[in-house]
């Protein structure tokens, strides 16, 4: 066994760890050293965003050593800063298996510290614990999820005093002390009934409702017709959605049974993504049984939004470029029609998200800021408006991961207020005995169809790989194209070279412009040894919109093909 490996092993074996934990490694160590390799070879990365791995014994797992760790550090970054107010944080969590266990180790730390924690009594959605970050007026907080990741993993989201997620320096700065804590002797634990630890209730679900119930934007008829189709995928918005959509006057959603319950092990759902088609299956078949105009699909820590719409005799699954655009344009098209859109109206997308969005912000003289790939982004640029006293005025922030957020209250990306959003543009595209998909097809016609595909490059999982990603990475920079499946590269965009116009930090990114307005932007993960090609062919505005998207289409397909083709993995790559 490797030294480092070994010296692990050992400090978890001798130290004042757990008995079960420590039997456990006895039993891999002789059972399947493999195991123990994989659990020990390093210490989980601490990230910008937090931590998320794989449940288990170990440095390189989730578990309660690894969370009280992280919190510890958390704990003396907070220690460490200017405090105008008592230091609070809010702590929530979603139904994984060991979330409330490590909701529970975290406000244990905190109070060990003499910090206040807020940890809610029942399953928590993400945008609820930004939002009742901000509502408790607390210094920060923490969410236990790990998304739409498959059951074995969990994950500690931190987010600051505004209810975004950590950016600099704050991020760098709990990554630094989070680092220094590697020892259970290092951290402070109170008991779960210490009086720095207050169990939040309802009143939070309350207020966020009061702010959710002002975004308005279509005023339903007495009787509401739209047939809605809820699925949580056995996860946290079954809490808050259903009520939500009713407050806002529309019928009780009908429920997908078999994901109803709230279960970390999704033992329905294969993979509880609303990204994907395979997790709104059963959705789709009550959908269409049931004759209901739409779908509307959550992940487990409802902070995603997926939609599938019946048009006619058809179900048509939208992505998350399509899905941002519709509700961008009810919010545009109603506000403008009441007089009420202001000239200074922003809507914030990440660089990844469709230039159609772009279109139509600017067709309604809303100017349009671009940020760069992750939601915290679009929450850094709202604060920095709020702190600079800017003449923005955000309305909608969107990213192409089904991730949307109307309004200010939450600062992360909201499925709760995107769910009503999205069923007011049904309801109003029904009153005039339309679909969404009409909608859609009324866009493509007015700013030209824009299709979209993601293209993964995946390499070997080894240091060899990291490396082989970024030599491809360098020969971009070094010898771009000048055609790409025989169009002219009109503009390269270089992330890394800071530019005069822009604000936005440097960053690995590439685009690539064409000259027919179709667009590449590459980016290699910052975790593991994959390349993110996010494609977008369009095509110029008009009538036949069916034959413009088989045109669309056919050019993306022919486009994945030629990457493919250009970097010759073997086997190693995959479109999505």
């Amino acid at each position: 066994m490797d030294p480092t490996v070994q010296e692990r092993v050992q400090r978890w074996l001798n130290g004042p760890y757990d008995a079960e934990f420590k039997s456990q490694i006895l039993r891999m160590e002789k059972e399947k050293p493999s195991d123990l390799v994989d659990a020990f070879y390093r210490d989980l990365s601490f990230g910008t965003g937090g931590m998320r791995g794989i449940m288990g014994v170990g440095t390189n797992r989730i578990n309660i050593y690894t969370v009280r760790f992280a919190t510890q550090g958390l704990a003396n970054y907070l220690a460490k800063r200017p405090q105008e107010l008592p230091l609070r944080v809010f702590i929530g969590y979603d139904v994984r298996i060991h979330s409330r266990l490590f909701a529970d180790e975290t406000a244990r730390v905190l109070a060990g510290n003499g910090i206040e924690a807020f940890i809610t009594e029942d399953i928590c959605p993400t945008p609820l614990a930004s939002f009742g970050c901000r509502h408790e007026k607390c210094s920060a907080a923490v969410m236990i999820t790990a998304s739409h990741n498959p059951p074995q993993y969990n994950g500690y989201k931190v987010f600051w005093s505004d209810g975004a997620q950590v950016v600099p320096p704050h991020d760098n700065g709990i990554i630094a002390e989070v680092r220094l804590v590697y020892s259970p002797d290092q951290v402070r634990l109170a008991p779960i009934t210490h009086p720095l630890i207050h169990w939040v209730n309802g009143h939070i679900d309350e207020a966020y409702f009061c702010e959710l119930d002002r975004l308005h934007y279509y005023r339903l008829h007495d009787n509401p017709s739209l047939k809605i189709i809820y699925t949580n995928l056995h996860g946290t918005g079954l809490r808050l959605i259903p009520r939500a959509l009713q407050r806002r006057g529309f019928l009780p959603p009908r429920l997908v049974e078999q994901q109803q319950s709230l279960d970390g092990r999704f033992p329905f759902a294969v993979s509880p993504n609303p990204e994907e088609e395979c997790a709104l299956l059963l959705g789709t078949e009550q959908l269409m049984n049931e004759g209901a105009d739409v779908l509307l699909a959550t992940d487990p820590d409802a902070d995603r939004l997926g939609v599938v719409v019946r048009d006619h005799s058809q179900a048509v699954r939208l992505n998350g470029h399509q899905i941002a655009c519709l509700c961008l344009a009810h919010i545009a098209s109603l506000m403008r029609a009441r007089g009420e859109l202001p000239p200074n109206a922003a809507f914030i997308k990440t660089i990844v998200t469709t230039e159609m969005a772009r279109k139509i912000a600017e067709d309604f003289g809303i100017q349009c800021f671009d940020v760069l790939t992750g939601f915290k982004y679009i929450a850094e640029l709202i604060r920095e408006w709020e702190t600079s006293k800017r003449e923005q005025q955000f309305l909608f922030g969107a990213e192409e991961s089904h991730g949307y957020l109307a309004g200010t209250f939450v600062r992360d990306k909201d499925a709760i207020g995107a769910a009503c959003l999205l069923s007011e543009a049904a309801q109003w595209a029904k009153d005039q005995n339309r679909t969404l998909i009409d909608r859609l097809y009324d866009l493509y016609r007015t700013y030209g169809v824009h299709r979209q595909a993601l293209f993964t490059l995946a390499f070997a999982d080894s240091p060899q790989g990291m490396e082989k990603m970024q030599t491809v990475m360098t020969n971009l920079r070094q010898n771009p194209p000048t055609q790409i499946l025989g169009r002219h590269v009109v503009r390269l965009d270089d992330y890394l070279k800071p530019h005069p116009l822009s604000s936005l930090p440097v960053s690995d990114v590439l685009s690539f412009w064409l000259d027919d307005q179709s667009k590449l932007v590459i980016r290699p993960s910052g975790t593991e040894p994959k390349i993110k090609i996010y494609a977008e062919v369009c095509d110029p505005p008009e009538r036949q919109v069916d034959d413009s998207i088989a045109r669309c289409d056919q050019r993306l397909n022919d486009l994945i093909k030629s990457l493919h083709e250009s970097f010759s993995w073997k086997n190693e790559s995959q479109a999505q």
